[in-house]
């Protein structure tokens, strides 16, 4: 069946827009929760209306979006941490480390699910960070992870001394991917959820 969306919907469209979805999915997911209305004649007449209403919305929203990626095109954050001789790290740079600095040496806040790494970071020096900001509005930022005091721990460093660093370092990467896991997992319930009454309702159908 067709129907409106009345907002951003992952993987499926924007306001606005009119999409072809299963009944099932549409009268279990999408309409209970007031994401889309059914793509009637009248509400299609009435979309008419409301869209220069939902194109300024929409061109506030990219206005912002650009906004934000001019605010962090050219920023370089620097995180310091404890790093061996060869320059490794003793744990790894995580999103939400990024987030926290970016917050704290510019003043600009974003979400670190949004930040991209393109793998764990794990030396010093320079890193590109991709920012998924609105849609397809992207901005790039670098990262430059330099010793902590400006010193690398030579390698005779006693294992006691270094441990404690290390694991701070994993617990928090732990934290950050478990938390990603339970989102992931939350909106794959959802989806599948869905997707299961929406089976069922065309099996009744």
């Amino acid at each position: 069946m067709k129907v409106i969306l009345l907002t951003d919907v992952k993987g499926r469209g924007t306001e606005g827009d009119v999409i072809e979805v299963a009944r099932g999915f549409a009268a279990n997911y999408l309409l209970p929760r007031k994401m889309a209305i059914e793509a009637t004649r009248g509400n299609l007449k009435q979309l008419e209306a409301r869209m220069h209403n939902i194109e300024k919305r929409e061109a506030a929203k990219r206005a912002e979006a650009e906004g934000l990626v001019s605010q962090i095109t050219g920023k370089t954050v620097v995180i310091e941490a404890k790093a061996g001789e060869a320059g490794k790290l003793f744990g790894s740079v995580t999103a939400g480390m990024v987030a926290d600095a970016l917050s704290a040496q510019f003043g600009i806040e974003v979400d670190r699910k949004r930040l991209d790494l393109h793998g764990h970071i794990k030396t010093v020096g320079q890193h590109e960070i991709d920012v998924r900001i609105y849609q397809d509005v992207t901005a790039s930022l670098v990262l430059s992870v330099v010793p902590l005091g400006g010193v690398l721990v030579p390698a005779a460093v006693p294992a006691e001394v270094i441990e404690p660093v290390a694991e701070a370092a994993a617990d928090e990467a732990a934290a950050d991917d478990a938390e990603d896991v339970v989102d992931e997992i939350t909106a794959a319930d959802d989806v599948l959820e869905a997707e299961a009454e929406a089976e069922d309702v065309d099996a009744d159908a």
